[in-house]
């Protein structure tokens, strides 16, 4: 619905949109939140002083932390959302991209460790349970360990223990500067 009645509409304010879909991509990634074609998330659109802020929203789960592919937690891949990568193109360049996924991940990272207590019980939980099947764990396992050059992957029994992986793989740095600059506070 955006993609018909907003994106074109001359007050959308298309840079901030497509930094909005790159941190969404982002937290999709991060998180193993597979499936989020146009159609399952909604974009919340707030104004504020000088425009409009975007917020894209994941509305269905069922797929997170199922698939086996890699790129089924990437948005930017499904066709659904061609036009939302299509303004990523137009409107940002490499180094841009970077900035906001590392602004992204410094904001997960800070939630992480505000809830570290919380999510290790929840991780735990999830890697008890059989949360997908094997095949799609095996894949995963492998497409991951490949991507980060990072074999440490392939250990993980079970999809709770990839995602727990994966937030520690992609956040550790961010997690570390957060901490490093906590110190000199406390100093």
């Amino acid at each position: 619905m955006f993609i018909k009645n907003y994106l074109d509409d001359p007050i959308t304010n298309k840079i901030r949109f497509a930094k909005e879909f790159v941190k969404f991509n982002e937290r999709c990634f991060v998180r193993l939140l597979g499936d989020m074609r146009s159609y399952n998330f909604v974009i919340d659109i707030t104004p504020d002083i000088e425009d409009f802020q975007y917020r894209i929203r994941p509305i269905d789960f069922d797929q997170q932390s199922y698939e086996g592919r890699k790129n089924l937690y990437l948005p930017q891949f499904f066709k659904e959302n061609y036009a939302f990568v299509e303004l990523c193109r137009q409107f940002l360049n490499k180094d841009s991209i970077e900035q906001y996924q590392t602004e992204e991940r410094t904001l997960m990272a800070f939630r992480v460790a505000s809830s570290r207590f919380r999510l290790m019980e929840l991780l735990n939980i999830m890697a008890k349970d059989q949360i997908s099947n094997p095949k799609k764990l095996a894949q995963l396992k492998s497409e991951l360990a490949e991507y980060f050059h990072a074999p440490i992957f392939e250990k993980s029994k079970s999809m709770g223990q990839v995602v727990k992986r994966q937030l520690k793989q992609t956040l550790q740095k961010n997690l570390m500067l957060i901490q490093k600059n906590l110190g000199k506070f406390e100093d």
